[in-house]
């Protein structure tokens, strides 16, 4: 059975936003050796379409970036969305009944299936269907938008410490 992860950089005050802060390097070579790690990966439609930028190579990459980028190709991709009408590559369209899909992947693949979006997880929380919340702190205030924790979580339990880097704490909490 595999395990639903739910993971994202977020500032001190509780709130995500790619554009307001970024991973150092030694945080990014962690991304890229965590998603090679994973199973697959579910997106909501406003962050896949975020991540649709490692689609294409784009000149000025990195080498790292052309390895993250490598890395989330490769992955298989869920993406949950009354909108979209398609997906790209390596993607399927989840678009009724999330929380019975979500079920049924958990039931027959194995390792960790990361999930990616506030608002996704908060459903998927609230069908008790994540394993884990992976809460990667940086040294960043930004006073507003959009919450890590959109709403309320039942009580959880602290199972991992780990400074990233030089000024990241990645706290790992599952349900209690």
């Amino acid at each position: 059975m595999a395990k639903l992860i739910y993971g994202m950089n977020v500032s001190l005050d509780g709130y995500v936003d790619h554009e307001e802060f970024g991973p150092d390097a030694t945080l990014f070579r962690h991304w890229i050796d965590h998603v090679r790690e994973l199973t697959g990966s579910i997106y909501g439609r406003g962050m896949y379409e975020v991540m649709r930028y490692w689609d294409e190579d784009h000149p000025e990459w990195t080498d790292d970036l052309h390895e993250f980028a490598a890395a989330w190709r490769d992955l298989p991709k869920w993406v949950v969305s009354r909108s979209l009408a398609a997906v790209g590559p390596n993607a399927t369209l989840i678009n009724d009944d999330c929380a019975e899909t979500v079920r049924t992947l958990k039931e027959e693949l194995s390792g960790e299936i990361s999930v990616s979006g506030p608002k996704l997880a908060q459903s998927l929380t609230d069908a008790g269907l994540i394993d884990e919340y992976r809460l990667y702190y940086h040294p960043v205030v930004l006073g507003g938008g959009a919450p890590f924790f959109p709403g309320p979580r039942g009580r959880l339990r602290l199972t991992a410490q780990e400074v990233i880097g030089d000024d990241v704490i990645r706290l790992t909490y599952v349900p209690a």
